[in-house]
């Protein structure tokens, strides 16, 4: 099957006070050291994060900070940063040393990117900044950064009724988004069911796998789904959609919608379908549930879609996302 990657409990924490930054150390510090990060390389997590999320409270408007297990390799930590605003109009200049400014993640930014072993930064004037970043202990392998996947759960909700699973074997990728109906337990009951079952048929067509998980989600509340194929050697992207799962192959000038028939996976449904596509050299595949909103527009962002998978879903997630529904969004860059 090759390269296997589910979705976790992500956990966003807010950074509004002082007291977020020493939780958020320690949690960073905490993962470093499960992850058999040794002293020097559990010291550079730890001040990284400190620096990013003091720059948070200090500047960010409604600033929330993600710290987990990298995706793509699960002996790497992985953080993104992101707020509202006020963003910033060099961000070339804010990574020199002794910069300073009163917009977000101005001071210290330098500093931040020597002791990440990858970051990526993305922002705009009035809208925000992601802040995307990876450690890896001293000598040990980087992750591709080719695929990422963020959910975050409504409201206050502890578990997130959508989630994603991703197969990578080669250059291609194969990923389902299940939206679980509603929210809460029994939405996530759905979805894990609906993981449980792509992982038993992920080797199949993506109609196959979405025919199987169609049939086995009667027993639960079920929800939409979607299933995409990326080869990264020929361009191709085989799609096939139950419900309101929205589906884009997006480049920079622009985007395309892949189609899905309407229902309710385990339930209800017309006669599926398999569509094929043609993937931009230097666009990215993503799907998202609708906990985020279909307007918006990449050509406001300049520049996004060269970022890494992770700074792409960050910020269509601030965004597009809404508070009122579970929400999860998948970013696939197809590659060999």
């Amino acid at each position: 099957m090759g390269t296997l990657i589910r979705s976790r409990h992500d956990v966003w924490v807010r950074a509004e006070d002082a007291s977020a930054i020493g939780a958020l150390r320690r949690s960073a510090v905490a993962l470093a050291e499960s992850r058999g990060f040794g002293e020097e390389d559990t010291g550079r997590v730890a001040v990284a994060v400190s620096e990013a999320a003091s720059n948070l409270v200090k500047h960010a408007v409604e600033g929330v900070m993600l710290i987990r297990p990298h995706p793509e390799l699960d002996s790497a930590i992985e953080v993104l940063a992101i707020d509202k605003g006020p963003g910033m109009r060099d961000v070339s200049r804010a990574l020199r040393d002794g910069y300073s400014t009163t917009g977000t993640l101005g001071i210290g930014l330098g500093g931040i990117a020597r002791m990440a072993s990858g970051y990526e930064v993305h922002s705009v004037l009035g809208r925000g900044t992601v802040l995307g970043m990876y450690f890896t202990a001293h000598g040990a392998e980087r992750p591709p950064s080719r695929v990422s996947g963020l959910t975050r759960p409504i409201g206050e909700e502890s578990v997130c009724g959508d989630a994603f699973v991703i197969t990578e074997a080669g250059p291609v990728t194969t990923v389902m988004l299940c939206d679980g109906l509603g929210h809460g337990p029994a939405a996530a009951q759905a979805s894990s069911e609906a993981v449980r079952l792509f992982l038993l048929h992920s080797e199949h067509p993506p109609l196959t796998v979405l025919e199987r998980v169609h049939l086995g989600l009667g027993h639960t509340r079920g929800g939409a789904v979607a299933v995409a194929r990326v080869d990264g050697a020929t361009g191709t992207v085989s799609f096939a959609g139950l419900g309101n799962v929205s589906a884009w192959i997006v480049h920079g000038d622009g985007r395309q919608g892949m189609i899905s028939v309407p229902g309710i996976a385990g339930h209800k449904a017309r006669t599926l379908r398999q569509y094929e596509y043609t993937a931009p050299r230097h666009g990215v595949v993503l799907l998202h549930s609708d906990g985020l909103s279909e307007r918006w527009d990449i050509t406001n962002y300049p520049g996004l879609v060269a970022r890494p998978p992770s700074v792409v879903a960050g910020t269509l997630l601030r965004e597009a996302g809404t508070r009122r529904d579970d929400a999860c969004v998948v970013v696939v860059r197809p590659g060999v």
